[in-house]
């Protein structure tokens, strides 16, 4: 049994560990069968409709977080905190029902009255936790497991104390095909013909709807960001038009170095090939993808991400010497300031991509399966 869901960074880590499995397993001439337990109408509840796999439903509640914990006693608090147990007794039935030989549990709201009820049916459980530091879910689970799996080293000074012995340093899954791109493919497939070759390409991405803040800081810096180098931007399909008109006031050979997309799709693993820089939030799952392929990127975190976790995953990997990161008040200068000695100096980014490269864990899917099975197996 899976649960974990909500957003993409608790979603497609649990989705690449079920298919690592499921691979796994066939090649060992076994079955595996999963069940998703999750939110109805959600990201988790679509993704396993597409994939093909089970899925049930529970209701869980939101907590809303304040610095200041009185601000946090609300009446849509109590009243998310109230849907806890109901959503419990219907997992505990869901258990009861489909015998897991293992829970594994990546995160988000709905991995709580699961976990819990999980443990209240002794069934092992695994959780997974993809960021630097324990979001809130795997943080009330991680002392009842009988496996956490992290993503970092520096997480198990983080874990609660009962919960270190138990951790396994798995890495944060990466989709298999992320690691199969090929630079000729993203120029033939796009249509990057008036790329210059001889200049770096940096792909900037707000993630699937982009982001206002990145847009607006690579649109400030486009004419000194093209005299440079190759740019692909995924802005997201809703602001388009918006920076198109910007872009219509390019020089012609300046334009013919940009591409810009609402949305990049399948050929994502061969634009992340072909890229020498990547601008982006930084996300578990992007952080992940990138160290998996040791690539050099500044990273512009998300505020208001839950916990600030961005920041402390983008500050985690400038601290080695594997990314920029770029806190607080961003503007087109301090952009800039990053990017341009990294655009100016292939050594410097080759080492920077080093450091990437060593924090990288392309085989995580795989360990998080051994992790899987040693806990299915007692």
């Amino acid at each position: 049994m899976v649960t974990g869901g909500g957003t993409g960074g608790h979603t497609y880590p649990a989705l690449t560990s079920v298919r690592a499995l499921q691979r796994r397993l066939a090649a060992e001439n076994h079955m595996v069968e999963v069940l998703w337990v999750g939110k109805a109408n959600s990201l988790e509840a679509r993704v396993a409709e597409d994939e093909g796999i089970a899925f049930r439903s529970v209701v869980t509640g939101k907590l809303r977080r304040s610095a200041n914990p009185l601000k946090m006693v609300t009446p849509t608090n109590l009243k998310d905190m109230g849907r806890v147990p109901l959503g419990v007794a219907q997992a505990r039935s869901i258990i009861s029902e489909f015998q897991p030989d293992v829970v594994l549990a990546t995160g988000g709201y709905v991995a709580v009255p699961v976990g819990v009820a999980t443990r209240l049916c002794r069934r092992p459980l695994v959780v997974h936790e993809q960021t630097v530091r324990l979001g809130l879910a795997n943080r009330t689970l991680a002392s009842g497991a009988a496996r956490v799996a992290v993503s970092s080293e520096s997480t198990v000074p983080l874990l609660p104390e009962s919960a270190r012995a138990k951790a396994v340093v798995t890495g944060n899954p990466v989709r298999p095909e992320i690691l199969t791109g090929q630079p000729a493919k993203a120029i033939q497939g796009l249509g990057l013909h008036s790329f210059d070759q001889r200049l770096p390409t940096v792909y900037v991405t707000g993630g699937a709807q982009g982001s206002q803040q990145i847009n607006g800081l690579v649109r400030d810096a486009l004419p000194w960001l093209l005299e440079r180098a190759n740019v692909i931007h995924q802005c997201g399909p809703d602001n388009v038009e918006e920076l198109q008109r910007h872009v219509a006031a390019l020089p012609a050979p300046s334009a013919g170095r940009y591409y810009l997309a609402g949305f990049v799709g399948p050929e994502l693993p061969d634009v992340l090939a072909l890229a020498d820089i990547v601008v982006s939030r930084s996300g578990a799952g992007t952080l992940a993808e990138l160290t998996a392929l040791g690539k050099p990127a500044v990273f512009v975190p998300l505020a208001s991400s839950a916990g600030n976790e961005q920041a402390h995953n983008a500050r985690h990997l400038e601290e080695a010497g594997a990314a920029v990161a770029l806190l607080g008040d961003v503007t087109a200068d301090r952009l800039r300031d990053a990017v341009g000695p990294l655009l100016a100096d292939p050594a410097r980014r080759e080492a920077m991509a080093e450091r990437a490269r060593a924090h990288g864990r392309p085989d995580a899917a795989d360990r998080l399966v051994d992790v899987i099975l040693s806990a299915a197996s007692g």
